[in-house]
C-alpha cells in the first residue's frame, strides 16, 4: 500500500530493508506465571540492554516452544529482532528463553534455567553508565565443540553486542560480560574495568564485579536448519568487499602486495660510485694502471 501521509511514508522507510541495518532491539517480556527471581532478572538484563530494548510489564500468557505467533506479532509491532522471555513453573523453575527472529519469524531460541542469581542492587558498587558497549569474553572449550553451545554463543553475541562503532577510546572500555562454560553449566558475570596508574604509559587493569551474576543450566533448544541459518547470514553484494588483484593479507591483518616487473638488463644497472672505480681521462681504469705498474716475473732459460 502506498502511504497517504508523510509520517506514514517515513515510518515505512524506517521499516524497509537497508544495506546497513539498524541496531538490533530486544523485547523483554514475562509469561503468565513468574517468580520474583525471574522478574528481577528481566529488569537487570533490561538495564544492561538500554536503550536498545523494550520492556513489557504486563504478563503474556504464551508458550514460545509450542506457539510462537504472539512473539512474532509483538516483534513486528515493536520492530524487534531479539527477545527474552521469562517464566516459572514447577517443572521448569526460574526459566529464561533467549531467542532471535529473522524476517519476523523465530529463527532459534534456547531455554536456560537460573540456578543461582545475584542482582544488580545486591552488589553495592558504582555501575557503568547506561548504553555502554560491553566487551564479551567466552571461556571454555565447549563453546567451540558443542553445537548447542556454539549457537548459544552466537545468540549471546547478537543479544549483548550493541551498536557497531568505527573507533573505540581506551576510557570507553569499562564494561565486561564474561561467559564460562564448565561442567554443563554456563556462568555469566559482569565486571567494571578500572584503569589504575602503573608508572608507564599502559595502565594497570583491575576488574570489579558489578552484577548481575547468573549460574545457568541449559534446558530446551529450538535451532534453525542449516539452510535457513545460512540464508539469515547472507550479505548483499554491495557490502561484500571487492577483490583486488595481487593483494593479500596474513593472519594478523598485514597487507602484502605483489609487483610484476619486466626483465632488467643488469649490465646497465647503476651501481654505487667509488673513487677506485672511476675512469681516467685516457680511458684506462685505475685497476689497469695498478696492474701495469706491478713487477712482472720473467722466466730465464740457461
Amino acid at each position: 500500500k502506498k502511504p497517504k501521509t508523510k509520517r506514514s511514508k517515513r515510518f515505512l522507510e524506517s521499516r524497509a530493508p537497508k544495506l546497513t541495518e539498524n541496531v538490533k532491539t530486544a523485547m523483554i517480556m514475562k509469561g503468565g506465571n513468574t517468580s520474583q527471581t525471574v522478574t528481577q532478572a528481566l529488569k537487570d538484563i533490561y538495564s544492561l540492554k538500554k536503550p536498545n530494548a523494550v520492556l513489557y510489564k504486563k504478563k503474556n500468557i504464551t508458550r514460545p516452544f509450542e506457539d510462537s505467533t504472539s512473539l512474532e506479532f509483538f516483534s513486528k509491532k515493536s520492530d524487534c529482532s531479539l527477545f527474552l522471555f521469562g517464566s516459572h513453573n514447577k517443572k521448569r523453575p526460574n526459566n529464561l528463553i533467549f531467542g532471535r527472529l529473522f524476517d519476523f519469524h523465530v529463527l532459534d531460541m534456547i531455554e536456560l534455567g537460573i540456578e543461582k542469581y545475584v542482582s544488580l542492587s545486591e552488589i553495592k558498587t558504582s555501575k557503568c553508565p547506561e548504553g555502554t558497549k560491553p566487551m564479551l569474553v567466552f571461556a571454555g572449550e565447549a563453546f567451540d565443540v558443542d553445537n548447542d553451545l556454539k549457537r548459544l554463543k552466537s545468540l549471546l553475541l547478537d543479544f549483548f553486542r550493541g551498536p557497531t562503532v568505527p573507533a573505540v577510546r581506551l576510557a570507553g572500555l569499562e564494561h565486561i560480560l564474561h561467559f564460562t562454560a564448565l561442567d554443563g553449566k554456563i556462568y555469566m558475570r559482569s565486571y567494571r574495568c578500572l584503569l589504575k596508574k602503573s608508572g608507564c604509559r599502559t595502565p594497570r587493569i583491575e576488574l570489579e564485579e558489578i552484577g548481575p551474576s547468573f549460574d545457568f543450566v541449559m534446558r530446551r533448544t529450538h535451532l534453525a536448519s542449516d539452510d535457513l541459518y545460512k540464508l539469515a547470514h547472507r550479505q548483499p553484494k554491495a557490502l561484500k568487499p571487492k577483490k583486488k588483484k595481487n593483494i593479500s593479507h596474513d593472519a594478523f591483518g598485514t597487507k602484502f602486495g605483489r609487483v610484476h616487473m619486466q626483465k632488467q638488463d643488469l649490465s646497465k644497472l647503476q651501481t654505487r660510485k667509488m673513487k677506485g672505480l672511476r675512469k681516467r681521462k685516457g680511458g684506462v681504469d685505475s685497476t689497469e694502471d695498478e696492474a701495469a705498474a706491478a713487477p712482472k716475473q720473467v722466466k730465464v732459460e740457461s
